[in-house]
């Protein structure tokens, strides 16, 4: 579970740009800076606040820990993964399923 946080996370850094309001691109490229000028072990890498970007979120509902990685490594409310959990209790685990 861990490595589909990781890619999902590498994979909304990319898209960070695009959507984030300009003050969590600051943040982000500062912190940057002082991790690689003033050593990594001193300062924790800054995750920018996605929910700042978008209202809604949709986690994919392949099992319960896929939902709690995401929300862990986006670090999101539970308020955002609520409504996949609801999903899992209901149609249960669709990791395997397809869009028509």
């Amino acid at each position: 579970m861990a490595i589909a946080g990781e890619a999902l996370k590498a994979n909304i850094t990319t898209l960070g740009p695009l959507v984030l309001p300009i003050s969590e691109q600051m943040l982000f490229a500062g912190n940057m800076v002082a991790r690689k000028s003033l050593g990594k072990k001193r300062f924790r890498p800054y995750i920018p606040d996605f929910k700042l970007a978008f209202e809604h979120v949709c986690i994919h509902t392949g099992g319960r820990g896929v939902i709690d990685e995401i929300e862990k490594q986006l670090s999101l409310t539970q308020d955002y993964a609520d409504p996949s959990r609801a999903t899992l209790y209901r149609f249960g685990n669709i990791s395997s399923s397809s869009i028509w």
